[in-house]
């Protein structure tokens, strides 16, 4: 097998060329990532010229580089932003202590174990999105899917290049599981949930890349923190790529809404059949997709009481979103949060210590910065004269993990029996007709400057290039 030239095929700012073992490892792993990009990247995409944002360094000029390329040919990259002189662990019984450039032996199974976990989240969304491209709504939208799929790939490097460096063996056979587990698959699924749920259609796309990668701004702003520091500077550059898919989803939707509003308009009305069969995605049917895609979402956060969330912030491994900025000791030793419970058919708050409600406290942030970008949704409604409005629902609603898995809750909070909520799960959640009818609308458009019956054209084209520009060649 011929060796990697480094420093052109894997753009990195590691040193990989000094490193033979490291080499060794990746040179061995390469082409069986390739092999997967293969069989389970998006399908029928491998000779498309894609015009695709590529890493080639971590400075502002380098981080984004546009061109013209083949995806099985896309440079995936490891990047670290650069490194502190004399970083501190700032949070945690480590607190003050100098940042470890190793991994600690006795916190080696539970960074092993955090870096595994985000890294399948990585290839599992590729997978989810793979069939997508067949049917983009335009040219526009395909290339942006594709920067996502590339992008999710990169990401999996950037966990890879950590389990490779700093976890010998274990690392190894870590890395490949990564390419060996498969989203949705009966026998060897993706580790969390949500990410073994299909994603059929472009308004499960957008929805999945707003509050689905919203998720993974959190867990990689939790990372970010990390005393763990070659994890810590890897997850604070995968955010600046994550902002772009939270665009792709917010934008998305944003796009959608407006062409329902203008048809509302130009129909003067509000009635579900008459907005279906003029070829637009009614409003009730958006927020049943929000229902399911908020919900499914918060759930990644696990456990409201978690022992393992406290051992991670306790042992400095996984602080808190924009842990600098928070006023406290750092350390939250006696410090207590309100959390949900049922009681009696009820939802109550009682007090917990705050460390064993650290999943609560990351998902409360995600659930503020969620709301936030539905209000903008919102405005576009305003805008346009549509007095509905677009809520998330409680954060009961829906749930399979934690204290509300199996209790039947309401989008408005209240605890409901089982015949209530079999009344209403077709106003509440998206139904078989609705998935249908939003899959007969899934045709593909790739004529440039085109775009299909259900999606308003986006108000700007991709750095700086016209909305009908060429963004996919096809060959």
């Amino acid at each position: 097998m011929a060796s990697i030239n480094y420093s052109e095929k894997i753009p990195n700012n590691v040193n990989l060329s000094d490193d033979r073992t490291l080499q060794r490892a990746l040179e061995q792993w390469q082409p069986n990532f390739l092999s997967w990009w293969g069989d389970m990247g998006p399908e029928g995409s491998h000779g498309f010229d894609v015009y695709l944002r590529t890493a080639v360094s971590v400075d502002p000029s380098g981080w984004a580089h546009f061109d013209h390329v083949k995806m099985p040919d896309y440079r995936w990259g490891i990047f670290l932003t650069p490194g502190e002189a004399d970083r501190k662990i700032h949070f945690g019984e480590h607190k003050g202590e100098a940042a470890w450039q190793d991994v600690p032996g006795e916190h080696r199974a539970n960074l092993r174990r955090i870096i595994v976990t985000q890294g399948d989240t990585e290839p599992a969304s590729v997978e989810q999105q793979r069939h997508l491209g067949l049917t983009a709504p335009s040219m526009y939208d395909l290339r942006n899917l594709f920067q996502v799929n590339v992008e999710e790939g990169r990401h999996l490097w950037a966990m890879v290049y950590l389990l490779h460096r700093y976890f010998g063996r274990d690392g190894r056979e870590e890395a490949e599981a990564l390419l060996g587990r498969r989203s949705g698959d009966d026998d060897n699924p993706r580790i969390l949930g949500a990410f073994n749920e299909k994603t059929p259609d472009w308004l499960a796309f957008y929805m999945f890349t707003y509050f689905t990668d919203r998720d993974g701004k959190f867990q990689l702003s939790a990372l970010a923190e990390s005393g763990f520091d070659p994890l810590a500077r890897t997850t604070k550059f995968m955010l600046t790529e994550e902002a772009h898919h939270m665009f792709v989803g917010e934008s998305g939707v944003s796009r959608v809404i407006a062409r329902t509003a203008q048809m509302m308009n130009e129909l003067k009305t509000d009635d579900v059949s008459k907005l279906r069969a003029a070829g637009v995605i009614d409003l009730p049917t958006i927020q049943r997709y929000v229902n399911f895609h908020y919900s499914v979402t918060i759930d990644l956060f696990g456990a409201d009481q978690s022992s393992n969330a406290a051992i991670f912030y306790s042992s400095g491994l996984k602080g808190r979103y924009e842990e600098s900025k928070r006023d406290d000791d750092h350390r939250l030793n006696g410090q207590m949060y309100r959390l949900l419970d049922v009681d009696n058919g009820k939802l109550v708050e009682r007090e917990v210590p705050m460390l064993n409600a650290m999943n609560e406290v990351l998902r409360d942030d995600y659930i503020k910065d969620s709301v936030a970008g539905v209000n903008r949704w919102n405005k576009v409604l305003e805008k346009a004269g549509i007095d509905f409005r677009l809520t998330v629902p409680h954060k009961a609603f829906n749930r399979q993990i934690g204290t509300f898995a199996g209790v039947r809750v309401s989008p408005d909070g209240r605890v409901v029996n089982e015949t209530e909520w079999a009344a209403h799960e077709r106003e509440w959640l998206p139904s078989p007709e609705d998935r249908a009818y939003v899959a007969s609308l899934m045709g593909r458009v790739v004529e440039p400057g085109k775009f299909a019956n259900w999606i308003a054209p986006p108000p700007l084209g991709i750095n700086r290039q016209p909305i009908d520009f060429e963004y996919v060649r096809f060959n």
